[in-house]
């Protein structure tokens, strides 16, 4: 009897804690907050979009603080999660790379684990649990691979810079350059930022056509679509054909890359997936039950050059 009365409690126990385990496997009832850099492409849009609604269905408590492109922001929202007290953990974009010692020591010294995402920084790695990002040294590599193979090897190249100082921006170039330098006719001629925005890579595409000579240009390399769109439109006011004129490829795969394309204006891009959220709170949980993780997750993506390529790859 004392048997059975011992295991009918510890059913009772199995059943009521399951199911907390279970959603803690998701992150359930945990606080997080998310430092976001901006609205600065749609892409950027898209990727926050992504990561609320995976916290809504796993059920956790999502602060988001848009920093509006600056560090001084997203330093002054974490500074003010770590003073209330009310996070679980941290989930990073980070603007630029350096800069981030103190308040990630801050966190650390907290005991609140801090998750990098998209872009990177610069710090000691013992100051952050991981960091979940595509790969953008080979998103550069991918987009001069296929130039080189469209081009034959011979093309002078406008890039279209992103933000300076970002990973996402200095990466690219990186791999993007290792592949040209194979070609002894493969060139930059000129490379300005615009920092992910459209207007600005219409602006900067508009200074570059009046002062180089547009017969000089093979192609657009753009750190991202939006820029690369508003280069598109520069070089349709300039009097060319986008994507025959003047090729053009770019990074991040979103939806308006794609009406592009099939106007015929682009050339190329390659994916940026948006989906890190859930990699990110995997991580978060992993972390706070105390499971060593490596210093770099990566989610990634190909490159297409139709709608109808990426439409069969999702």
């Amino acid at each position: 009897m004392r048997f059975a009365k011992l295991s009918l409690i510890v059913l009772i126990l199995l059943a009521v804690l399951v199911p907390a385990a279970s959603a803690q496997e998701n992150g359930a009832g945990l606080t997080i907050g998310f430092s976001q850099i901006g609205s600065e492409s749609a892409w950027r849009t898209a990727f926050t979009e992504a990561v609320q609604a995976e916290a809504e269905a796993r059920g956790i408590n999502l602060l988001f603080s848009d920093a509006q492109q600056s560090q001084e922001n997203q330093i002054a929202a974490m500074r003010a999660w770590l003073a209330q007290g009310d996070v679980d953990a941290i989930v990073l974009a980070p603007v630029i790379e350096s800069g981030w010692d103190d308040v990630l020591q801050e966190a650390a010294d907290a005991g609140v684990p801090v998750i990098i995402v998209d872009r990177n920084v610069d710090s000691d790695p013992s100051l952050y649990v991981t960091r979940v990002s595509s790969d953008f040294v080979h998103e550069g590599r991918l987009a001069a691979a296929w130039l080189a193979a469209a081009t034959s090897g011979n093309c002078n190249i406008v890039e279209l810079y992103g933000t300076v100082g970002s990973a996402a921006a200095e990466d690219r170039h990186t791999g993007f350059s290792q592949v040209i330098d194979l070609f002894s006719n493969m060139t930059i001629i000129q490379s300005e930022t615009g920092n992910f925005v459209r207007t600005e890579g219409k602006a900067v595409m508009e200074s570059i056509l009046s002062s180089e000579d547009p017969a000089n240009i093979c192609a657009v390399f753009a750190h991202n679509d939006d820029m690369a769109i508003g280069a598109i439109e520069a070089i349709k006011e300039a009097g060319l054909v986008p994507a025959q004129d003047i090729l053009v490829v770019s990074v991040d795969a979103i939806p308006d890359i794609f009406d592009s394309m099939d106007a015929g204006e682009t050339n190329a891009t390659v994916e940026l997936s948006p989906f890190m959220g859930g990699p990110a709170f995997d991580a978060v949980v992993a972390t706070l039950n105390g499971e060593e993780l490596p210093k770099w997750i990566p989610v990634g993506g190909g490159l297409y050059t139709s709608r109808a390529a990426y439409d069969a790859d999702h």
